[in-house]
């Protein structure tokens, strides 16, 4: 079984889609000067003004349980913000800043689906365990880590991302932010809720949001990608290592065309935007691995990957039949782990 792994510091465009739909507020919660979010009716919230969801069911909850890895990483990120009242969800506002924000950095990101993946697909879903870290990264840089599905069939490219993000421009402080992205049929898509497309389920877990600070080496995200068997829809839940998974929301299955029984492909990696002056923000932790690291954790690791087979079973990735990808050498690094999937890297500059 095959699998593609990416670390790249390119960009490439998709086709930006922006709605807004005027719905009563119940509750709100201002994150910093720029976002703000609104408790709306679960029902009336933006997404279903998708064409492709006229008649759209809102699934509650998914007909899957997500099961644990015997490679879990241990975290300390909780992630309540806001609690919402029962029948609504948390929706960021869209002020006009940030719809042109999320537009020109939309039009810049990178689409993984560079190469085909060779493996023995379809694939259902994924599960990865990424570090988190702060980083100085300027107004004009971005600097992430994901975890990715799916295909391209015919040079036509479905894609779903979720994992964290330093991106000042965007989210308006140098926090790290969690985030979902997608690319769907005819080529549209955007950052999470910005376009009609993601539909929020959760009444506190937002798609994306300030990640809270953590003990070192406690800073982790476990993300988990799946398409529910009974409806088609790509759920996307938080991983706990104690307690429940929460289930956020989902992509439904009519904004693909695709991607509407399995993908093809899947990953895990970093990415960076370098700024005009072709100065490159860091990645990782802003540190590359080494081979003098003892116990991983002098850089930003990757603990496990975990698909989900035709079968509808989850598997343990092998090493052996990973692709690792480096695209830049020169300010980055990529290493298979000791106790880790790999670790990944490197501190950026004006000379990569």
């Amino acid at each position: 079984m095959d699998f593609i792994l990416k670390l790249f510091a390119l960009l490439i465009s998709f086709s930006f889609v922006q709605s807004r739909d005027t719905t009563k507020i119940w509750k709100s919660i201002k994150l910093n000067e720029k976002m703000i979010y609104d408790c709306v009716d679960i029902y009336k919230q933006p997404s279903l003004n998708h064409p492709l969801l006229k008649n759209h069911k809102i699934q509650m909850e998914p007909s899957f349980l997500i099961p644990k890895s015997k490679n879990q990483v241990e975290s300390k990120i909780f992630k309540k913000i806001i609690d919402c009242p029962n029948g609504t969800v948390p929706i960021l506002r869209h002020t006009k800043e940030y719809v042109a924000n999320a537009q020109y950095f939309g039009e810049k990101h990178f689409n993984p689906f560079t190469m085909q993946s060779n493996g023995r697909s379809p694939f259902y879903g994924t599960a990865s365990y990424i570090s988190v870290h702060n980083l100085n990264v300027s107004r004009d840089q971005i600097s992430y880590a994901h975890v990715y599905v799916g295909s391209r069939v015919n040079n036509i490219d479905n894609f779903i991302e979720t994992g964290w993000m330093i991106n000042p421009s965007l989210f308006g402080d140098g926090r790290v932010w969690g985030y979902g992205y997608f690319k769907g049929a005819n080529g549209t898509g955007c950052y999470n809720t910005v376009c009609p497309g993601f539909v929020q389920v959760s009444k506190r877990d937002l798609i994306s949001g300030p990640l809270p600070e953590a003990p070192e080496g406690k800073r982790n995200i476990g993300s988990n990608f799946q398409q529910d068997k009974k409806s088609g829809n790509w759920w996307v839940s938080d991983i706990k290592n104690v307690g429940k998974d929460i289930h956020i929301g989902y992509w439904p299955k009519e904004l693909f065309d695709v991607i509407s029984d399995g993908v093809n492909i899947v990953g895990v990696g970093g990415v960076v935007k370098t700024s005009p002056s072709g100065n490159s923000p860091p990645m990782g932790n802003g540190h590359r691995p080494t081979e003098e690291d003892k116990d991983d954790m002098a850089s930003a690791r990757v603990r496990d990957l975990l698909v989900i087979d035709s079968s509808y079973k989850f598997k343990r990735s092998k090493r052996s039949k990973l692709e690792y990808l480096l695209d830049n050498d020169k300010c980055y690094g990529l290493r298979k782990g000791k106790e880790h999937l790999f670790l990944f890297g490197g501190e950026g500059g004006d000379s990569c």
